[in-house]
């Protein structure tokens, strides 16, 4: 099983990654870096505030997802490291596939 670990604050998409499988919550973009060496992947809301800037520290496969009309967060995304950024519906559409 994919070890999951995430910061994706709103209760309902939370509750779509958690169905997806075996996943840790994080409060904080900051708590991130210290559960990322044992996940498998990292999963992100790239619109909260400070998810930008934590990205360079994770030791895992980012996935970050975001408004789609979020181009600059996204393009700020990849360039601090994340692999997969994602609009936030394709993101939901392929949760089991991108999580697998």
């Amino acid at each position: 099983m994919t070890r999951v670990v995430a910061y994706v604050p709103d209760l309902m998409d939370r509750s779509k990654v958690a169905a997806a499988g075996d996943c840790i919550f994080v409060s904080r973009p900051s708590d991130l870096a210290a559960l990322s060496a044992e996940a498998d992947v990292v999963v992100v809301d790239l619109t909260k505030p400070g998810v930008v800037d934590v990205l360079p520290d994770l030791d895992a496969r980012i996935i970050g997802f975001a408004n789609h009309t979020s181009r600059d967060v996204m393009d700020a995304a990849r360039a601090a490291g994340c692999e997969q950024v994602l609009p936030r519906s394709d993101f939901f559409a392929r949760i089991d596939e991108l999580l697998a």
